[in-house]
């Protein structure tokens, strides 16, 4: 079994999250003070080892991954690296919606990804095999990348995150929480096991007991 671990941690937090509203294209909003504070507090905790030895540090092309990198970065001393494909699922027809028949229509779309039924799709946005597509190769990439071992974090989404994780350790190990929401730099910790990824920890909460925020997606 590979030393190898993959940190699959959430961004911090952004007014779209306050407001509960589906903000989903790129480069989005950037954090807001609490999300800055919730940031700091997720690199405090892996530079104190909370996940291995950190080696390396990517995030996703939206504003609020790469500012949560960054603050992330000044407590590991590394420079963190943007990858494609890793950015939050696209929900089309209902972007920049709060409302609760929007927001129910989401969840019933990803509720049915975590079911298996990755061909639903949002009206005009992304099925799961189409955020599984474009993700996957990345985490892939980066387990060969990083053969060698060590703990590698990415600065994702939450959805995106959930959802992928769920599939990268469906059929090895023990799978995920279906329901488990991921906070505000909260995170998802995989390793490798046979040709697959079984699950380490599936950490929820915000870091430094930091407050939570009762969004949607982002």
């Amino acid at each position: 079994m590979s030393d190898l671990r993959l940190v699959l941690a959430r961004h911090g937090q952004t007014q779209a999250n306050i407001d509960r509203v589906l903000d989903t294209v790129l480069p989005g909003p950037p954090l807001t003070e609490l999300g800055r504070l919730q940031a700091a507090a997720l690199g405090r905790e892996l530079a104190d080892g909370a996940e291995g030895t950190v080696t390396a540090l990517y995030h996703s092309p939206a504003r609020r991954a790469r500012e949560t990198a960054d603050l992330v970065a000044e407590q590991l001393d590394l420079a963190p690296v943007e990858v494609t494909g890793v950015h939050e699922v696209q929900v089309g027809e209902l972007e920049g919606r709060n409302d609760e028949p929007a927001i129910a229509a989401f969840r019933d779309v990803v509720d049915r990804w975590q079911t298996g039924d990755l061909d639903a799709a949002h009206p005009g946005g992304e099925s799961g095999r189409d955020l599984l597509a474009r993700y996957a190769p990345v985490v892939a990439d980066l387990r060969e990348r990083h053969a060698d071992g060590g703990t590698v974090v990415l600065v994702s989404h939450g959805a995106a995150l959930r959802v992928v994780a769920q599939e990268l350790v469906d059929h090895v190990g023990t799978p995920p929480p279906e329901e488990e929401h991921v906070a505000n730099c909260g995170r998802v910790v995989l390793r490798p096991r046979g040709s697959g990824w079984e699950l380490v920890a599936w950490r929820s909460a915000v870091p430094g007991g930091l407050p939570n925020t009762d969004d949607v997606t982002g």
